[in-house]
């Protein structure tokens, strides 16, 4: 009888990352993992890479394909740096909102799904800004509360810091963006530009102190 070949059971590969046991990484609307291993398992005949992730949020296990890894958007934690770059687009006073409902929950749900913390801080500062004004759908208060813990945890891994005080930074800089915002708009005005009306949220969020001083 002639032996048949023995053929390398197929594998599964891909990815463009290479993380490593003990890399802290972002796996999108899951928050900060951290890789604990990285092993093989083979399901169905095919061999495919793992990697565990333990969420910090909860402690809880995600199992996360090799191959899969550009899909979900699984991507390393930010740099102490891209912390500062951060908290620069926090307080910048650009703020994207759509006025109709379905757009604008279509494009801020587009963003939270790319994982990126930049796509996610500009959720929140449309959103933080919408609140101020109208009362937000239980879908975008969920979304922004989302952000914002996303936000607050990742940084507060990278800079060690309490959440507490990531978050009271984070408001700071959220409340400086509206100022921002509130400042070109009467700028914008006083150079007899046609601009849309001010929201209230503007005016809610320029401190009291300061509107005291513009009577």
């Amino acid at each position: 009888m002639v032996a048949r070949p023995v053929l390398p059971q197929p594998t599964c590969i891909g990815g463009n990352v290479n993380f490593q046991v003990g890399d802290k990484v972002i796996y999108p609307n899951h928050g900060l993992g951290i890789v604990e291993r990285v092993e093989e398992k083979t399901i169905l005949g095919t061999t495919c890479g793992f990697f565990h992730l333990r969420i910090v949020a909860n402690d809880t296990t995600v199992l996360v394909p090799v191959a899969n890894v550009d899909n979900v958007g699984l991507r390393k934690a930010i740099t102490d740096e891209e912390v500062e770059r951060l908290f620069n687009l926090l307080s910048d006073g650009k703020i994207d909102n759509h006025q109709n409902w379905k757009g604008r929950f279509k494009d801020n749900s587009d963003k939270m799904r790319t994982g990126s913390i930049y796509d996610m801080a500009d959720v929140l500062k449309s959103l933080t800004f919408l609140s101020k004004s109208k009362s937000l759908s239980f879908r975008e208060k969920r979304m922004l509360d989302r952000a914002k813990a996303l936000i607050i945890s990742e940084i507060s891994e990278v800079m060690r810091q309490k959440a507490n005080d990531i978050e009271a930074r984070v408001d700071a800089s959220l409340e400086k963006c509206f100022l921002v915002k509130a400042r070109n708009v009467a700028r914008a005005t006083a150079r007899g530009k046609v601009v849309k009306p001010v929201k209230a949220a503007v005016v809610a969020a320029v401190p009291a102190r300061r509107a005291a001083r513009a009577s």
